[in-house]
Formats: C-alpha cells, sequence, structure tokens
C-alpha cells in the first residue's frame, strides 16, 4: 500500500520522526510549510504560533504536491497550546475530499502537554472519531530515547527497535 506522510515541523522534532517513520514504511514525505514562516525563537515563538494554533488560523502554503493517490496518509505535526501547527489545518482544509476514504494516522510531537487534545483538534479538522494509529512523543530529536524509538517502531507495525 502506498504510503503518504504530510507533517509540520518548525524545531526538526516532527520532520526527524517523519523521516524515520518513512524510512520504516518507504513512505512518500510531503513536508508542509507556510508562506509566512512563524517566529521560531523566544516569546515571539509561542505568542505567534500559539494565537494561530488557537484561533483555527489556516495559512497560505508553499507549494507541496499530494495527489491522492495514497492509500494510507500518515499525519505529522507539533503541538501548539494543545492543538495541531495551523499549516496542518490548511492542509487538511485543502485536501479534505483527497483524504476521504482514507486510512489516517498521526503523530504529534511535544515539548510538554497538550498531545491528546492536539490530537482531537486533528480528528475535528479531519472529521473523524477515530485514527487507524495515534502516536505522541516528548522532544524526539532534542531528547533521543530507545522508549521514543520503540514507540515509532511499533506505531510502524514493527515491534523491532530501529
Amino acid at each position: 500500500m502506498k504510503t503518504a506522510i504530510a507533517y509540520y515541523s518548525m524545531s526538526g522534532n516532527t520532520e526527524e520522526t517523519a523521516q524515520k517513520i518513512a524510512k520504516k514504511l518507504g513512505a512518500a514525505l510531503i513536508r508542509i510549510d507556510p508562506e509566512k514562516e512563524y517566529p521560531n525563537k523566544g516569546l515571539r515563538k509561542f505568542i505567534w504560533g500559539g494565537k494561530s494554533a488557537v484561533m483555527g488560523e489556516t495559512p497560505a502554503l508553499q507549494s507541496y504536491s499530494f495527489s491522492g493517490d495514497f492509500e494510507n496518509v500518515i499525519i505529522g505535526t507539533p503541538v501548539w497550546a494543545s492543538n495541531i501547527a495551523p499549516p496542518i489545518r490548511t492542509f487538511i482544509k485543502e485536501n479534505r475530499d483527497k483524504l476521504n476514504g482514507k486510512s489516517i494516522s498521526a503523530f504529534v510531537c511535544c515539548s510538554g502537554g497538550g498531545a491528546e487534545k492536539a490530537l482531537g483538534k486533528l480528528k475535528e479538522a479531519l472529521g473523524v472519531n477515530k485514527l487507524d494509529a495515534e502516536m505522541v512523543l516528548i522532544d524526539p530529536k532534542d531528547k533521543p530515547s530507545a522508549e521514543n524509538d520503540t514507540k515509532i517502531s511499533m506505531f510502524c507495525g514493527n515491534p523491532i527497535e530501529l
């Protein structure tokens, strides 16, 4: 089955996880980026990103290719203010028809709490009650751990560690 991983990453945690999953599954990577980047340092990062997530904003995106020819779609997002990152919200909005009927799984990366709420918001944005698989990782790039590697392996349907 063809699998695509659509993800947004600001600090690299989500991107690194997406790359590990893609390697294990032979999946296509689709990086989603806003046309206008969010501040990535200091207080501005949390104020602008948090406000944008809480307000449910859908920023314009840089060009990407998603044909919808995939049976499985994995969505990866950082957790911002207990929510999904706004570029992922835009991706879902732009591709709602292409996502219908697909097997959809998701992973979220965070530094603190809010992951379960973010997964709930993702399901709400997708219009589904359940995802085929879910995974929460705490700072996988910045704080690598055997536990995170095991979670990734299990998420991919293979209990063997990376």
